[in-house]
């Protein structure tokens, strides 16, 4: 890799600060948490200022130098890692909540606020912004816009892309531009602003985003559901829609996800033999009485499958220690060993399915997988975990099996990502659930946007499928 430019850093500088544009001790820069994967970028640069992001933008596109624009580094499929060096966008310092209109219930923000304080912030007043991935204390809401993060309570309030209703974006050009309005309803030409959402920073810098918002629900029920088979915990899945009932969040942990997760956090706990895997149901509005009526309706449709005595969680303390062991399956993941995490999504009705191919191939191939995940929207996580498989079978022979998961979820009509993205890691399977017209509009969508190419180069479509 050629050195970069002393003139281009010499105006970075200029542009920013001296402090601002960092050449040195950049490893944090060059990791997200994607497996163990490394790439330093040349020069780090962190703006303040929508204005900021465009001249830097501008001058790297008009010496042909890639930018990756970098959040807080929680990724799961490597969309933020700096594989062909260049620069790196760092948006920590785009961190303030412009505005929350009470009367509107909206809120103004920059990419680089934490997607807690976000919700803090609105829950002060009484308002929600429901998206809350599991990393929600410290991913930003750029990430979470790069990759249309999810969540437990996407299955039922959604997605990041359900509460956005304006972008504004810097283009390679320099030129800043909003890509909507600020109305709940917009039939105003090409949908713009959905299209930037889970673009991994390949079409334009975010530098504000106006969300909707949504009353706070007051009162919520808590339930952890023990079964005896991974596959009647999924099955029970469904069973509970077609009953008429709705959780706010209903999240599936298998045996080791949850014990891995409590060793993690050095918190005790005993479990059944018999018990192989865990339903983490949650029931909220705004009255309590309704939410206890439902809870026993979810009792019945749940006494029909093979599970344990159910945990009713009493105290607010309890509650959030349920979540907590259920947002740290994937830290206790990763401090048991390496791991590729696969975003696997299919409709719900056939989760059973899904989780018995996991672990077929699995068997098959001589890997161990970890699997837990938003089980209310279909979306399961596996985690395939190295530990003492070889170099080659980690590269080569695993591969093989995650190809034959994700061939059997798009059998089933589902999708290989349903909120980590394509970025760098999941490009080898893309072929599986697109044609080549799929690409060859994409790569027009992006030629119209990024026609140099700059913008993090190397993502989604393959490492030579867009030009530097």
């Amino acid at each position: 890799m050629n050195a970069f430019p002393e003139d281009l850093l010499t105006a970075l500088r200029q542009m920013l600060g001296a402090a601002y544009v960092l050449t040195e001790n950049l490893e944090a820069f060059g990791r997200d948490e994607t497996e163990d994967l490394l790439y330093l970028p040349q020069v780090v640069v962190q703006p303040e200022t929508a204005e900021a992001v465009a001249a830097v933008l501008a001058l790297c596109n008009q010496h042909h130098i890639a930018v990756t624009t970098r959040g807080a580094g929680t990724g799961l499929s490597g969309g933020a890692l700096p594989i062909r060096g260049g620069v790196v966008l760092a948006t920590n310092r785009l961190n303030r909540i412009l505005n929350i209109d009470e009367q509107n219930l909206q809120a103004t923000v920059e990419p680089g606020v934490v997607t807690q304080v976000l919700q803090e912030a609105v829950q002060a007043i009484g308002l929600f912004y429901p998206p809350d991935p599991s990393s929600k204390g410290s991913c930003f809401i750029g990430g979470n816009l790069a990759e249309s993060a999810g969540g437990p309570r996407a299955v039922k309030y959604g997605t990041t892309k359900d509460y956005v209703l304006n972008l504004q974006i810097a283009l390679p050009s320099g030129e800043l531009l909003w890509t909507g309005a600020n109305v709940l309803k917009n039939a105003t030409g090409y949908n713009l602003t959905q299209l930037l959402i889970g673009s991994e920073g390949t079409l334009g810098v975010i530098t504000k985003v106006v969300f909707r918002l949504i009353p706070y629900p007051q009162q919520n029920v808590l339930m952890l559901v023990p079964f005896h088979s991974l596959e009647g915990a999924c099955a029970a899945v469904s069973a509970v829609f077609r009953a008429g009932i709705t959780p706010s969040a209903m999240e599936f942990m298998e045996r080791e996800a949850i014990v891995w997760a409590a060793d993690y956090l050095n918190i005790p706990l005993v479990l059944p033999a018999e018990v192989q895997a865990h339903l983490l149901i949650e029931l909220d509005g705004q009255q309590l009485e309704p939410l206890y009526a439902e809870a026993e309706r979810l009792y019945e449709v749940l006494s029909s499958f093979d599970c344990g005595e159910i945990l009713l969680a009493d105290t607010a303390e309890q509650k959030e220690q349920l979540w907590k062991l259920r947002r740290n399956v994937a830290y206790a993941v990763k401090a048991k060993s390496v791991y590729k995490e696969e975003d696997t999504v299919v409709p719900r009705a056939y989760l059973p399915q899904i989780i018995r191919k996991v672990k077929a191939v699995g068997a098959q191939y001589g890997f161990q997988s970890v699997c837990y995940g938003h089980a209310g929207d279909g979306n399961v996580h596996v985690n395939v975990i190295r530990g003492e498989l070889s170099e080659e079978a980690w590269q080569q022979t695993v591969q093989l099996g995650i190809r034959e998961i994700f061939e059997e979820v798009q059998r089933l009509g589902g999708t290989i990502s349903g909120e980590h993205g394509i970025g760098l890691v999941q490009q080898d399977y893309m072929d599986i659930v697109m044609q080549p017209i799929h690409f060859e509009l994409m790569r027009g969508i992006k030629q119209v946007f990024d026609p140099k190419g700059i913008l993090n180069p190397g993502k989604i479509f393959g490492k030579r499928e867009v030009p530097t």
